[in-house]
């Protein structure tokens, strides 16, 4: 079969989904192809944010962080309940459209914009003026002994469907690892992390890092630094991580190993080379600020075009492609201002803009505010829910006070950091921030007393 499109997509990610319905509407005629019927949604709803999220919702829930397995599943069944209703409804909100044509299948292109579909013994051709390719990242696997997803031997999609683990040794201390290392801890694992680097969380200034370690601390997290992993072994009942520290040989016995060192983008098997498709150094598809690749007519969006592995950045992806096929073509990435993260460990680190580090290795005068949360007087609501741990930070130019980035971690730090980044964007003082009315007990009243006091 051959159908001639508008638009065709591989992968529904976040990105890819939302264009997909938007040029429906327009009328155009659209494709969407998945690989994978447990996809439907894209990485976000299935094994992703909404998975995990809810595992570690559940894990803070479970009082005194005892060991119990039973406990583990009942979570692991809700996450399951959740993430099958939301997958359902992302697909027939596609499904539903009559312009729209799903497809699950492995999409390979054939032509610079003509792709072929497989599925079992079957296949489709298809041909479109424009295609979209959405599909994505997967977990990186470093290149050393016994480093293998299976068995005792998991990344951070296959850990989430495993047995509790009593012991866990996580590779990696970044942000999925150290996300992980605080989720299982909470719920009764024996925890220890391995990091290569001189402190984890390097990116984070040390004193904000200090709080999110002093955090994983207060549940028997281990964290191992300058700890260069050599070789993982399984016998079945345990596995083993060799690695160095200090010159030592030493190695740590677990029930289950994460590897947690980043996600790479998903190209492999798209068949790029015959489109034209040309890669980055890194691996991922090269685009310009409008996303568009190197072939014509076709553009790459979320985390394998090789920008910041966020959902929120995907649908951002698609607010700039959509302007390009449908509007006035003039948003671009440049425009993507005050982007924010959260690492949802307890309390949760949720950070945007430039850290200290950053803003004094760029030599800007800058002035820094920076309370403990249990030291703001005016901040209640953390106390009110039992955990007044945390920090609050702001890096803030000297000369306009203007604000150039901020660290929080602490109780809602997810939810304040987007009216940062929203301040950020509108280039609004800190001043305007600090005397701001904001409710009461809230977390984000901490900006009236912490942006008031600058400390150097």
């Amino acid at each position: 079969m051959e159908h001639e499109l508008d638009l065709l997509v591989i992968g529904w990610g976040k990105g890819g989904k939302t264009l997909a319905g938007t040029a429906s509407r327009a009328g155009q005629r659209v494709a969407i192809i998945e690989a994978s019927a447990q996809m439907y949604g894209g990485t976000c709803i299935n094994i992703g944010c909404v998975p995990t999220k809810t595992l570690i919702h559940d894990a803070e829930n479970n009082i005194g962080n005892d060991f119990d397995p039973q406990y583990f599943q009942t979570a692991v069944a809700r996450r399951d309940k959740l993430t099958a209703a939301m997958r359902a409804k992302n697909f027939s909100m596609l499904d539903d459209l009559n312009a729209v044509m799903t497809i699950t299948g492995r999409a390979t292109f054939i032509g610079p914009r003509r792709i072929k579909v497989e599925a079992g013994n079957e296949s489709l051709e298809l041909e479109a003026k424009r295609i979209i390719i959405n599909t994505g990242a997967l977990p990186a696997i470093p290149d050393l002994g016994g480093a293998r997803v299976g068995g005792r031997i998991h990344d951070s999609t296959t850990l989430q469907d495993a047995p509790l683990p009593q012991r866990l040794v996580v590779v990696g201390g970044g942000y999925v690892g150290t996300e992980f290392a605080s989720m299982f801890a909470h719920f009764g694992s024996k925890v220890t992390v391995l990091d290569r680097g001189a402190r984890a969380l390097k990116r984070e200034d040390e004193d904000v890092a200090a709080e999110v370690l002093s955090a994983l601390s207060d549940v028997d997290v281990e964290v191992r630094t300058g700890a260069s992993v050599q070789r993982i072994e399984e016998d079945g009942a345990t596995a083993r991580v060799h690695y160095e520290q200090h010159g030592e040989a030493r190695s740590v016995v677990a029930d289950a190993v994460l590897i947690a060192l980043g996600r790479k983008p998903a190209t492999a098997g798209l068949g790029l080379e015959t489109a034209g498709i040309e890669l980055t150094d890194s691996g991922a598809i090269k685009v310009d600020e409008h996303l568009a690749t190197s072939a014509p007519g076709v553009y790459a969006l979320g985390d394998v075009n090789g920008g910041q592995q966020f959902t929120y950045v995907s649908l951002d992806d698609n607010r700039i492609v959509a302007d390009a096929i449908l509007g006035t073509g003039e948003r671009s990435t440049a425009d993507r201002v005050a982007v924010p993260y959260t690492i949802f460990t307890t309390p949760p680190l949720a950070r945007v803009g430039m850290s200290e580090d950053e803003a004094g290795a760029q030599g800007l005068s800058i002035k820094v505010a920076v309370k403990k949360v249990a030291e703001i007087a005016a901040m209640p609501r953390p106390k009110i829910v039992g955990d007044p741990r945390g920090i609050v930070k702001f890096v803030v130019d000297a000369d306009t006070d203007q604000i150039l980035g901020a660290a929080l971690m602490h109780v809602d730090s997810q939810e304040v950091i987007n009216l940062v980044a929203l301040a950020m964007r509108q280039e609004l003082t800190s001043a305007t921030l600090r005397d701001s009315i904001f409710t009461h007990p809230s977390s984000t009243e901490a900006l009236n007393e912490v942006l008031g006091s600058f400390t150097r």
